[in-house]
């Protein structure tokens, strides 16, 4: 009788175990359910995973700093990739504004400027310009970035939810950022 008794409490616990379990992990499976319609941030590990080893930029091929990585996967499951590139094996001239990979399969708006799907090189230059080029290193644009003496854990490259608009990104080198969102269809 006691071995019965025993079991009985055993098996109650775990039911009532498993019915934590159960509402915790359907908390967690909600919040995916929604976020597979809506945007995402991708933190430098998980968007290191996803970003190529080296990249081409300019007739050369480097490393990325996956550490120094970030993206965004948006409702539609396009997604924005950015990382740090290690340039040394590139001139002066470009290593001042080749910093970083930008991997795009949407349309992006940049602070005003419309970016079609593609790869690019980009850096922040002068203090408060952001640059995009081509992979030939051709300019195609050049954004004005802003300083967010805000920003609590600045770090040397990352994008996060822009305060107040759910549809928007700010793109981070430091303290430094430009904003970006899905462009409007044209």
């Amino acid at each position: 009788m006691k071995f019965r008794m025993l079991d009985i409490v055993l098996f109650a616990g775990i039911l009532s175990s498993t019915a934590l379990i159960t509402q915790a992990t359907a908390g967690q499976s909600s919040v995916t359910t929604s976020n597979s319609t809506q945007a995402s941030v991708l933190n430098a590990v998980e968007a290191s995973k996803i970003m190529p080893a080296s990249v081409f930029f300019r007739g050369q091929s480097a490393s990325i700093q996956g550490r120094n990585s970030g993206g965004v996967r948006f409702g539609d499951k396009s997604m924005v990739l950015v990382a740090l590139v290690d340039t040394s094996g590139y001139s002066s001239q470009v290593q001042e504004r080749y910093q970083a990979y930008l991997i795009t399969e949407s349309a992006l708006n940049i602070d005003g400027h419309h970016l079609a799907p593609g790869a690019y090189g980009c850096g922040f230059v002068s203090g408060d310009s952001f640059i995009v080029m081509d992979l030939g290193g051709h300019d195609l644009f050049t954004a004005h970035s802003t300083r967010d003496v805000d920003l609590h854990r600045p770090t040397p490259l990352q994008i996060l939810l822009a305060p107040g608009a759910p549809e928007n990104y700010r793109l981070y080198a430091g303290r430094n950022y430009v904003s970006l969102r899905l462009a409007a269809a044209r």
